[in-house]
């Protein structure tokens, strides 16, 4: 607080954080300087409030075929603002207008993973992580792209021919498959033999 005048005995101390334990001091001054600081107060707890930082870093993507895997930065202990704290996982296929909301009721928790076999691969949603205690819902995270999982390659590669570079090898050539929501991600290719 500011510094207050030498009648008066008690001050407002403001912009704390909820939910914290503080412990106070007093010193007192005149115009030669600033004498030594009082023993320290109790601890004292602020009141709990509605949690006002919501996780960072939202992503996810990859998984199993039918799963939506959304993950985040955990909010630190600090920023809680009161007992019961957990996180509020939406998510909506994108351009939906209907949000799913599911409850992450673990402090620790980073992720949650949705599963259902309506879940196209690769499709997209719009996804949102907030945050809850015992006061309230708190602030909703800005709105970030999340894939579902893949599924296997449902095309095979084309073109494929052999050239044969000596007598105890042969050079097989192919045309990628093209990246689409059917495909996926191509991460390698396998060539059989026989």
């Amino acid at each position: 607080p500011e510094v207050i005048n030498g009648r008066t005995h008690k001050a407002t101390v403001v912009d704390l954080s909820p939910w914290v334990e503080y412990e106070f001091r007093v010193v007192a001054s005149n115009s030669v300087g600033i004498g030594e600081p009082s023993r320290p107060s109790a601890l004292l707890k602020t009141k709990a409030a509605v949690p006002v930082v919501a996780p960072t870093n939202i992503g996810g993507g990859g998984g199993s075929r039918s799963e939506l895997v959304i993950t985040w930065e955990p909010v630190s202990e600090e920023l809680q603002n009161g007992e019961g704290f957990g996180y509020v996982v939406m998510f909506r296929p994108l351009g939906s207008t209907t949000w799913t909301k599911a409850v992450v009721a673990s402090v620790e928790s980073s992720r949650y993973v949705y599963r259902n076999e309506s879940i196209t691969p690769l499709s997209p949603f719009e996804v949102k992580v907030g945050v809850y205690n015992n006061e309230g819902e708190g602030t909703l995270s800005p709105i970030s792209i999340i894939y579902s999982g893949e599924d296997e390659p449902q095309m095979a590669p084309a073109g494929a021919s052999a050239l044969s570079v000596s007598a105890a090898a042969v050079e097989v050539s192919w045309l990628p498959i093209p990246w689409n929501r059917h495909t996926g991600r191509v991460l390698g290719y396998e060539v059989r033999s026989w």
